[in-house]
């Protein structure tokens, strides 16, 4: 679920300019739409965790040097599932995902090293705990939905902690599961952004993005603030 709610980022620019006999650009350059990336049955990914450390430096300027961000709207990526990890990073490489800080940096990486990357992430400790509030509109939305609304749990695909799902997908065993992410303790501005971009259709790239696409048109903005809070608290 998420704006995807607050905790995340990004915008682009480029200008350019032609003589004034230059000729139009021929239609064959037009650029081709990207495929989207079906993770449906993608299978677990493993990395070398100090493979990865070595090159996650760069990483850290954005993401903090233990996986914990430095600002609300860049995601902690400390204990998050090395397959959500490197399906993020294999589509912004792909195209699937856009931004104008991870588009550049996903750009050089071999898939190699997006698995090592993954796997150093996901083996660093998860952001300390909070306390929610089990009373609030956040919590009533994260663990049981709301029906009237065509609001599924976000417990469902994301734990109900919101540590990620822990076994089969959905009460089946499935290794799809893995590409769902941990949640708790993104900043409620990363995770409104977020669930803002699956409610206006701009993260759909990814196979999961269309699922999240349904669940955000039914939210409106206190949901989304609701659900930002919430999770952040976890």
């Amino acid at each position: 679920m998420i704006r995807q709610l607050s905790v995340a980022v990004f915008t682009l620019m480029l200008p350019c300019a032609f003589a004034q006999d230059a000729p139009a650009p021929a239609a064959s350059a037009a650029a081709k739409p990207v495929a989207m990336l079906d993770v449906r049955a993608q299978a677990p990914i493993h990395g070398d965790a100090n493979a990865g450390a070595g090159k996650a430096a760069v990483c850290g300027a954005c993401h903090g040097p233990q996986g914990v961000a430095i600002a609300p709207n860049f995601p902690n990526l400390a204990g998050q599932s090395a397959t959500y990890i490197y399906l993020q990073l294999k589509a912004f490489k792909g195209g699937q995902r856009n931004d104008p800080i991870m588009t550049g940096q996903a750009a050089t990486l071999s898939d190699q090293d997006m698995r090592n990357l993954a796997a150093h992430y996901a083996a660093l400790p998860a952001k300390p705990a909070g306390k929610p509030d089990a009373a609030s509109r956040g919590a009533q939305l994260f663990l049981a939905g709301d029906p009237a609304k065509g609001v599924p749990p976000c417990q469902g695909c994301h734990g109900a902690a919101g540590q990620g799902p822990t076994g089969g997908w959905l009460g089946a065993p499935h290794t799809a599961w893995q590409t769902f992410p941990r949640l708790a303790g993104q900043s409620a501005f990363y995770i409104g952004q977020q669930l803002g971009d699956y409610h206006h259709g701009k993260r759909v790239g990814i196979s999961n993005g269309k699922l999240m696409e349904g669940v955000a048109q039914n939210l409106d903005e206190a949901d989304i603030q609701a659900l930002g809070a919430y999770i952040q608290s976890l």
